[in-house]
């Protein structure tokens, strides 16, 4: 559980920093909001993110498995960005706040490729040192 809510906030900072950086690509809650529910509405999204690429993202990529080879890996920022546009949709659908993506192309594309480079360096900062070396 603490591994889970551990991931989950740092999906959540590497979806705040795109939010930051990328045009297009924001939250949406009430302009009154506490802070504290901020960080509740940036933290389900984060849950839905992960959710999402946890249960939708592995079809996808076995589906797309000649587009992967068709453009040596490339497609893999598309369907993150399909990732980002699908936990957008299911977040404003579903509770009216959450995240917002203006366009897929620019804005989307773009954060996939943020939050994936920033996700990276989250990992590369935490990462857990190797128990089993000799």
């Amino acid at each position: 559980m603490r591994a889970f809510v551990i991931r989950t906030a740092f999906t959540g900072l590497s979806l705040w920093i795109a939010t930051l950086i990328v045009p297009g690509l924001h939250f949406v809650w009430d302009v009154h909001d506490a802070t504290w529910q901020k960080v509740g509405i940036v933290f389900f999204v984060a849950v839905v993110f992960g959710v999402i690429n946890a249960f939708v993202k592995p079809i996808v990529q076995i589906l797309s498995i000649p587009l992967y080879i068709l453009t040596l890996g490339l497609i893999h920022i598309i369907i993150n960005a399909l990732m980002i546009e699908l936990t957008s949709w299911f977040t404003r659908n579903t509770t009216g706040w959450g995240l917002e993506v203006d366009s897929f192309w620019w804005s989307a594309v773009f954060g996939a490729i943020v939050i994936s480079v920033v996700g990276w360096l989250i990992a590369l900062v935490m990462k857990e040192p190797d128990v089993y070396q000799a």
